[in-house]
């Protein structure tokens, strides 16, 4: 349980801006598995071009939890290994999925449109919904979660990668950060948490 919470704050560096400091280690007596954002505190919210041809804010997800995930469609591990997994957690949550929202903002707005989104994330499970903007846009809120973002340098135009941190932020039905979830966390922890803050 040390090794995951060492994990999260390697794979967080710079989460200043929602409050890593205050990101502790969780354990049974708390209810969550993973770290949770002490106290809670309101969630960014943002305004972006939905993957499902709507404006996409966090506002709009009010009354579920939402599962927020900074990425990009030409990601070649991380993002994948991550979808599948959160694949696998609405499948394991049932009929608690109708409940649960996942966002998915890309890193990437070069090539990532509302439609490749829509597209990628459909591979998925078609109840995800991706998020676009201007650079501008998207690097604000980036900014406001703390999400590192680089792009590699290279010569062609359309063939790079794009290096993020990789952590999923849950956040309540009232807006507000709960959880901070690191790579690697396997379906059954995220499910215990979702479920944790589905109780509430």
């Amino acid at each position: 349980m040390k090794t995951r919470f060492l994990v999260m704050v390697l794979t967080c560096v710079g989460l200043c801006s929602v409050g890593l400091a205050a990101v502790r280690h969780s354990d049974a007596r708390g209810g969550f598995r993973l770290g949770v954002f002490e106290p809670p505190r309101v969630a960014p919210d943002f305004a972006l071009e939905g993957s499902d041809g709507s404006q996409l804010t966090l506002g709009r997800y009010t009354g579920k939890v939402v599962v927020l995930e900074f990425g990009f469609t030409h990601c070649a591990k991380v993002c994948p290994i991550t979808l599948g997994t959160l694949t696998n957690v609405f499948g394991k949550l049932g009929d608690a999925a109708r409940e649960v929202q996942l966002v998915f903002i890309t890193v990437d707005p070069q090539r990532d449109d509302a439609s490749r989104l829509h597209e990628f994330l459909g591979h998925f499970d078609s109840r995800f919904i991706g998020g676009t903007g201007s650079p501008a846009q998207l690097d604000s809120v980036q900014r406001s979660y703390g999400a590192v973002v680089s792009r590699e340098p290279s010569l062609e135009e359309t063939n790079y990668q794009v290096h993020h941190s990789s952590s999923l932020y849950l956040i309540d039905r009232r807006g507000r950060l709960r959880v901070l979830i690191p790579f690697g966390t396997s379906a059954d922890d995220i499910v215990h948490d979702i479920n944790a803050v589905l109780r509430e």
